[in-house]
């Protein structure tokens, strides 16, 4: 009877989480009703709630966020942040781009370095922050880290060309460092045969849904732009 008794009690403890669980459920589906009612244009991956009452996340086609209230019908565009000045929106990226980790096919990067932080970056030879990034890490000796170049070409009409010599070039590392530093900024660059892999690495960009650069995927934490602190605080993990 003791142990007949015992079970009973484990199984009934589990009851509130369960209908927790399934309150929630339903009420992201009816959340999900409304949204497809109100606006059935609109293309949505997911649906979370907020830390705001009666506002809801909305992860669209893009994997951009907009923010809806089912209540009104109202679609709110724009970033939600905390009263400790937390951007949630970005944390809610980063989170999503973070499980997106293992669409990179790291046989097809430029591979630099052997040291146990795993750094895979997403970068355009002609943005600044780009250049940066790659100066921070290029003076550590901790990381191993998988290049994918993604021109971006309204903004940096030059990139894809030396994208494309990096790729194809019979030392991509050398070229990748040579590219970065600078000097091709103001001379030809060296003729290669193109190798087709700049389409790739861009496939890859967008299926993941960069639109960008630099990206980070710092020790599977995504990463948005130049931030050497966050480097640090990340890359640091591993030592600890």
């Amino acid at each position: 009877m003791q142990r007949i008794f015992i079970v009973l009690l484990f199984f009934c403890s589990l009851i509130p989480f369960n209908a927790g669980a399934t309150q929630q459920q339903n009420q992201i589906a009816a959340v999900s009703s409304a949204l497809a009612m109100h606006y059935p244009k609109i293309i949505f991956q997911q649906i979370n709630a907020t830390p705001v009452a009666g506002i809801y996340e909305v992860v669209v086609e893009n994997g951009e966020i907009i923010y809806f209230a089912p209540a009104t019908g109202h679609i709110l565009v724009g970033e939600l942040w905390s009263a400790d000045a937390r951007n949630l929106t970005r944390d809610s990226k980063d989170r999503l781009l973070s499980a997106k980790l293992g669409l990179f096919p790291l046989d097809k990067a430029i591979k630099i370095g052997d040291g146990p932080n795993q750094v895979i970056e997403v970068t355009d030879p002609d943005c600044p922050f780009c250049r940066q990034s790659s100066e921070f890490f290029a003076a550590r000796e901790d990381t191993t880290r998988y290049v994918f170049l993604f021109p971006l070409d309204r903004i940096h009409p030059q990139a894809a060309a030396k994208a494309r010599y990096i790729l194809s070039a019979e030392d991509p590392e050398l070229a990748y460092e040579e590219v970065f530093s600078g000097m091709y900024d103001n001379q030809p660059l060296p003729d290669v045969k193109d190798n087709g892999l700049l389409e790739i690495h861009r496939q890859v960009a967008a299926q993941i849904g960069i639109n960008g650069t630099p990206r980070f995927w710092i020790n599977g934490q995504h990463i948005a732009g130049y931030n050497p602190q966050q480097f640090e605080k990340l890359l640091n993990k591993t030592s600890e």
